[in-house]
């Protein structure tokens, strides 16, 4: 009755560790005394196997002698090595080491001890003792790592779908996958083999799946096996290498992925459910542009920080790098309530230290920023609410007018009053030879940064950059949500031509400007060649596993009002100096008429202007030479 209830007992437990993928540890109290007499017999049945199979003719009493000696010695290394205390399910070559450590640490400790109270026993015996007791210990160890991982539930589920694979990279990273493919799905999910550019490596084989050979036999595997997806792990190649092995893959398979970045994988948080499918950042063509945010944010740290424009794209980004630097304070500014809500909700989650401060305000409410810097006496701020979208600016040009212009002139005249360190302003490269209202204020607001310095102690700098991948409103959100549709993809003109740069690289490039700036100067980030928007929707399309104008169509709808069909960074005017960063240039400053700007700015803030021509107009006094859409269009 017993017997048949203890097996009762187990079907049921049994049967929830399949169901649940459960892994149930008991806590044992009597491990520890356990595994030491475990260890005891391995000693002791090192110590006199040697008898017996008759290697060394001695008498017992040698071999009894070494085990009274050995054997507590030995086990006591090991306790206070806390080989006791590691999980041997996990066993690897850091676990071996220390075996080795201890038992040959041990060894030396029994000759010692055998030559102080001369013991009859020849030192062979230790040697052998030390060489059977690597073996017995050290075996156990991995006889039992073994034993879990053949009987221990998987913890991921199968692969439901049964896509064939390929692995294009048979270095550190593509074995990497090949385990993880082989550990997590069991064999559910086949992996066809793995393809290197390195002839060395072809006709090995790499956890038992063969290196089939170069890129040049893609083609053909996929054609031979039917191959679904590629896996693209070479984590730590160039933009540009990236780039072609993305496309030639692109050309033979629908479905492309790509291992996370080398420094994920260096830190060991790459598993196989990070193999993300390939993103449109990873064919810009260009190398990120890297910068030491613990060297150049040392004016961050401990200091009262503000961030206007918070809860936007790049506020938001610029917040939580602030936070890595241990600013004193962080100051939240926005006027877009649910925004700024869920970046202070992230803030606190990932930096409970932080302290930070939200204000839900409105930069064109002078009085209320007043009281802002009153109260919180920032000493650094990142100037970074605006108006962006062009076409809407060119629809309600009174509104670029009160935000982009007298918005940022409000901010930066009471920073200049409460004697702030420093002030970064977020420019664009629709500054230049600007064709809308848009680019005209953010011009505007340049000009007044630049002559503020005249008369300011606080640095005053401009940071000017394109466009953002994966900014609110930007192309490719948009591209995707289109593609998600079904289509048509839209792109206003085939030549429309834009520089691109991801979030983080615009981020770091707006707190390195901070560090260099000594007062007046307009950074901009050499952003490479720039990229075509039908070739972003072409690739976009492509990666999403479609085939462009035949699954999602991309139609051409015209160039609207205020847009530029290519975008500079410069003007002829300006010309730019190189900065200590390889990557950062200065534009060289252009003498401002100061009399002129600030009639003219005091002319627009008495008037009520509803016409995009009229605010032109004004815009143009400020600013002699400005083309504006309407007038290259007619």
């Amino acid at each position: 009755m017993k017997k048949e209830k203890y097996k009762t007992y187990k079907h049921i437990l049994q049967k929830y560790v399949r169901k649940t993928g459960t892994v149930i540890v008991v806590q044992w109290k009597m491990r520890i005394p356990i595994l030491i007499f475990c260890d005891a017999v391995l000693i002791n049945l090192a110590i006199i196997l040697p008898y017996f199979i008759r290697l060394i003719k001695q008498p017992l009493t040698y071999y009894l002698e070494l085990s009274l000696i050995a054997t507590p010695i030995i086990l006591g290394i090991f306790y206070f090595s806390r080989l006791y205390h590691r999980v041997w399910a996990y066993a690897s070559i850091g676990e071996l080491q220390a075996i080795l450590q201890s038992i040959s640490s041990g060894s030396v400790v029994v000759i010692i001890i055998m030559y102080i109270i001369n013991s009859p026993v020849p030192a062979s015996n230790v040697i052998l003792f030390w060489a059977f007791g690597i073996i017995f210990v050290g075996g156990s160890r991995f006889a039992w790592r073994v034993f879990i991982e053949t009987n221990q539930p998987r913890t991921c589920p199968k692969a439901t779908d049964s896509k064939k694979t390929l692995i294009y990279g048979a270095g550190d990273a593509g074995a990497l996958v090949a385990r993880e493919y082989k550990r997590h799905y069991n064999g559910s999910q086949p992996v066809i083999g793995l393809i290197d550019d390195d002839p060395q490596k072809h006709n090995l084989s790499i956890y038992g799946l063969p290196v089939l050979g170069a890129r040049d036999r893609i083609p053909s595997l996929v054609y031979k096996y039917g191959i679904d997806e590629i896996i693209i792990a070479m984590p730590s190649v160039s933009g540009d290498t990236m780039r072609e092995i993305v496309q030639f893959c692109k050309e033979s398979v629908a479905s492309v992925k790509i291992l996370p970045g080398v420094y994920q994988l260096l830190d060991g948080q790459v598993t196989i459910n990070q193999i993300r499918p390939v993103d449109i950042e990873d064919l810009l063509g260009r190398e990120p542009v890297q910068v030491n945010l613990g060297e150049i944010s040392g004016y961050l740290k401990g200091k009262v920080v503000l961030v206007t424009g918070a809860g936007g794209s790049i506020g938001s980004e610029l917040c939580r790098q602030i936070a890595l630097v241990e600013p004193g304070k962080l100051i939240l500014l926005g006027h877009g309530e649910n925004s700024i809500y869920n970046i202070w909700l992230e803030l606190t989650d990932k930096f409970p230290q932080l302290r930070t401060q939200v204000v839900i305000a409105d930069v064109r409410d002078r009085k209320k920023l007043e009281d802002v810097f009153q109260r919180y006496k920032p000493q650094v701020v990142f100037h970074a609410a605006a108006h962006k979208h062009v076409p809407l600016m060119e629809m309600h040009p009174d509104e670029a007018v009160k935000t982009n212009i007298f918005g940022t002139k409000n901010v930066a005249e009471l920073a200049d009053r409460m004697n702030c360190e420093t002030f970064v302003f977020i420019s664009t490269d629709k500054v230049v030879n600007p064709s809308s209202v848009m680019g005209a204020t953010k011009r505007i607001a340049e000009l007044i940064i630049q002559n503020m310095f005249k008369h300011s102690a606080t640095k005053f700098a401009a940071v000017r950059f394109g466009n953002v991948l994966g900014s609110r409103g930007s192309v490719v959100p948009i591209f995707k949500e289109q593609i998600a549709k079904g289509g048509p993809v839209t792109v206003t003109h085939p030549e429309m031509t834009r520089y691109f740069m991801t979030i983080p690289e615009a981020v770091q490039l707006v707190i390195q400007a901070g560090s260099m700036a000594e007062g007046g100067e307009v950074f901009l980030l050499d952003m490479g060649e720039p990229v075509k928007i039908v070739d972003l929707a072409t690739n976009l399309i492509k990666l999403s596993g479609f085939e462009p104008n035949k699954d999602i169509e991309i139609k051409f709808t015209g160039v609207r009002p205020g847009e530029k069909l290519f975008e500079e960074l410069l003007t002829a005017e300006e010309g730019s100096t190189s900065t200590r960063h390889k990557r950062i240039f200065e534009a060289k400053p252009i003498a401002i008429d100061e009399a002129l700007l600030v009639g003219e700015l005091l002319k627009l803030s008495n008037r009520n202007i509803y016409d995009g021509n009229d605010v032109f107009q004004g815009l143009k006094r400020m600013m002699p030479g400005l083309v504006y859409y309407n007038e290259m269009v007619s």
